[in-house]
């Protein structure tokens, strides 16, 4: 399993990595001090496991949890003992492990993590990740079928190997392409302006020479894909 160490603690991450090391069944690819950075690396790459402390500055371990719809599996590390029961209320935390760690319960725990990947479902393929009909999109958010209303959707946003569904009362993150989701949407609402954003042109607000303002974001529009959007506009 690929894994990927996030403790604000330098011996923490050394020991957690030297434990990992010596699992056959591990390969570490990367360590971090803080949530935010793990954040982008994980919109960018594959991940199997995380090996999470809960207590860190500014974000906690149950908050990075909390921002991610297809969280990976998740080994908890801490030397706090009151957080137990929280912990298991998450679907994807397998393990909880207090502070000192041993090797023995280390792999235990990763033990926990690679029956937990066997015993799930197989991947979605893209297809199956979004389902159009008539006005509405249906997106699969941990084996959950979310109903979106297409109307509402005023930006999508291409991260890695996931997509932002960006509407007007809430944000989806789903494994999906921009290719999957542009054939799913209707071409006389939804516009490719850049290779990583289509948008509402009903919700467009204010454009000014290379950009759009939609709600509060401003996008960037490519210069080949600038004369399509002009076109479709209803200019006096």
């Amino acid at each position: 399993m690929n894994c990927i160490i996030i403790d604000d603690e330098a011996a923490a991450r050394t020991i957690i990595r030297k434990l990992a090391e010596q699992n056959p069944n591990l390969e570490v690819k990367e360590d971090f001090t803080n949530a935010i950075a793990a954040m982008k690396y994980l919109n960018q790459h594959e991940i199997d496991l995380i090996f999470l402390d809960i207590h860190m500055p500014d974000f906690s371990g149950f908050d990075f949890i909390q921002t991610f719809n297809n969280m990976p599996r998740v080994i908890l590390s801490t030397s706090d003992r009151n957080f137990g029961i929280e912990a298991f209320e998450y679907d994807c935390i397998v393990d909880y492990l207090v502070k000192p760690l041993t090797k023995e319960r280390f792999d235990k725990a990763v033990n926990k993590a690679l029956q937990a990947n066997h015993s799930s479902p197989t991947k979605k393929s893209d297809s199956d990740t979004i389902q159009e009909t008539g006005n509405v999109l249906y997106v699969n958010i941990d084996r959950r079928l979310i109903k979106i209303d297409i109307p509402t959707i005023y930006l999508i946003e291409a991260r890695g190997d996931y997509i932002l569904i960006k509407t007007s009362g809430k944000n989806y993150t789903v494994h999906s392409t921009m290719k999957k989701i542009d054939e799913k949407l209707p071409d006389q609402l939804f516009l490719k302006v850049h290779r990583s954003y289509i948008i509402n042109i009903d919700k467009i607000i204010d454009i000014e020479d290379n950009s759009v303002l939609i709600e509060k974001d401003v996008i960037p529009v490519s210069r080949s894909n600038r004369p399509e959007l002009m076109k479709r506009l209803n200019l006096l």
